[in-house]
């Protein structure tokens, strides 16, 4: 693994590395995975996101296995407790906002049958491909990212901008933008 060429960004250790490997760019339609990252990208707003992914394990605990249902019923004490966790990150703005998002997720699943269906439908249930060459040839936000944040602003959902889509559209892998130099891109786009 260690010699294997990869993104640049990902080269700060093996966590990076592994979540580079198996997960970034990597279609998921599972809700609960994307219901995860959807909470993780609310707390990743204004950090990077290695801050996130070092805690992951402690937010997933402290948020219930990321389970929809029970973050959209947490109670202000609820609230107090995450405030009071060291292993996350304690913005109280973001943790209220987590419990919004999380009804909201629900609502979308009511509507469109699934968080899937809602969050790949603003590219057409595809991948997008963008071939970057390196690291600078990689956008902070698209079209689509740009209709996904209006779209979920309008439908009340918080810390959701168009910078914060786009990557959570890369981390679930409605984007791909792996460059063409790194492993994943050469052993899952031109296979």
């Amino acid at each position: 693994m260690q010699n294997k060429i990869r993104c640049g960004w990902c080269e700060k250790d093996d966590l990076y590395r592994n979540y580079h490997d198996n997960e970034w760019g990597k279609p998921s339609h599972d809700d609960r995975h994307l219901f995860e990252h959807l909470i993780l990208e609310t707390f990743q707003a204004g950090l990077s996101w290695y801050t996130i992914l070092a805690k992951r394990e402690n937010f997933r605990v402290a948020f219930d296995q990321f389970d929809p249902e029970i973050v959209a019923s947490y109670t202000d004490e609820k609230v107090e407790s995450l405030l009071g966790n060291a292993g996350i990150i304690r913005s109280k703005a973001k943790i209220l906002a987590a419990i919004n998002n999380a009804r909201l997720f629900l609502e979308c699943v009511k509507e469109f049958g699934s968080f899937d269906a809602y969050m790949w439908q603003f590219t057409n249930n595809q991948t997008i491909v963008n071939h970057p060459q390196t690291l600078k040839d990689i956008k902070a936000t698209s079209a689509e990212s740009d209709a996904m944040s209006k779209d979920m602003r309008k439908r009340g959902f918080k810390f959701i901008g168009s910078t914060t889509c786009y990557a959570y559209m890369q981390a679930v892998g409605i984007i791909n933008d792996h460059v063409q130099s790194c492993w994943v891109y050469k052993n899952e786009i031109t296979t």
